[in-house]
């Protein structure tokens, strides 16, 4: 059994609620837990849970973020499940969050941009996700900046790596990245009253993380 855990990403400048990220998780004796393999996930079931969680949250919010790694991305299967979501949840916006992932299929620049128009002519967004860490270098993310709607970095990467001490000047370039090719910012893993005020400081609006909410399951079922 899988379901969808969402957490919630706002806008502190005004404290609304500007939508959710929905990640994945499986049942397994008894717990919710991270799977195994993402890509062993049906794309129908994930097509299906996107589906009936955005439509019970349509009222709520503006748009949900979904996980693909790049190869998953530009899979002709998989984009075709996710129009079908897009527009079953009208008129909320599906956001493509593409993450650094390492895959066994090589994916091209050329890939990823012809997808990305593909999807943008079709009412969904590109983001950019885990900015600065695996893949998602800026040599690497250059020649598609120009497709894509918004970055997120992930303060929990470079924790995870421990590479804290550079948080401060990955996160001023990619600030400025996002500034120059006018793109949304969302800054994700915020945990501590310190990387909030970290945040103020920048005048980063847009945040997600367990300081303001950690994810939790979103009851589909009276057996959730």
């Amino acid at each position: 059994m899988y379901r969808y855990f969402i957490q919630p990403q706002l806008d502190v400048s005004n404290q609304s609620l500007v939508g959710y990220e929905l990640l994945i998780r499986q049942k397994r004796a008894g717990q919710w837990v991270l799977p195994h393999d993402f890509g062993a996930i049906p794309i129908a079931v994930q097509s299906d849970l996107i589906r009936q969680t955005a439509q019970k949250l349509r009222l709520k919010i503006g748009s949900v973020s979904f996980n693909t790694n790049q190869a998953q991305f530009i899979d002709p299967q998989i984009a075709q499940a996710i129009l079908t979501a897009q527009q079953q949840i009208y008129p909320v916006t599906l956001v493509l969050e593409v993450t650094e992932e390492p895959t066994t299929v090589a994916v091209t620049t050329q890939q990823i941009i012809d997808q990305v128009r593909f999807f943008h002519q079709r009412g969904i967004q590109l983001s950019l996700d885990d900015v600065g860490t695996g893949l998602n270098t800026y040599p690497h993310l250059k020649p598609i900046l120009g497709a894509a709607s918004e970055v997120k970095f992930a303060l929990q990467n470079f924790r995870q790596a421990h590479r804290e001490a550079e948080i401060p000047t990955a996160l001023k370039f990619w600030q400025e990245v996002a500034t120059r090719e006018h793109l949304r910012f969302i800054l994700e893993g915020v945990e501590t009253p310190a990387e909030d005020a970290m945040a103020n400081q920048l005048g980063l609006n847009l945040r997600q993380g367990w300081y303001y909410g950690k994810p939790h399951l979103f009851k589909l079922t009276s057996t959730d």
